[in-house]
């Protein structure tokens, strides 16, 4: 279960832009994915998807960040 946790910490931390952008935001998700997603370690793609489906099951923390993962990105033109 240790070498679980460890691989889970290291795709999150290494999937950063994928599925948290900071360290707080990873603590925040990284217990909703071994209660919730554990079954798609290591596939960060399938964890991110997980996640999204399992919304009204995640942590207050692990939804905010989800939510904020979500947002569009703004982007700023030139154009006048």
């Amino acid at each position: 279960m240790k070498s679980a946790s460890f691989a889970l910490l290291a795709l999150i931390v290494g999937a950063a832009p994928a599925l948290a952008e900071s360290r707080a935001d990873r603590a925040a998700c990284t217990p909703d994915v071994m209660r919730l997603c554990a079954s798609h370690i290591p596939n960060v793609t399938a964890i991110t998807g997980c996640l999204r489906q399992q919304r009204p099951n995640l942590s207050p923390g692990c939804r905010l960040v989800m939510d904020q993962s979500d947002r569009p990105v703004r982007t700023v033109s030139n154009r006048p």
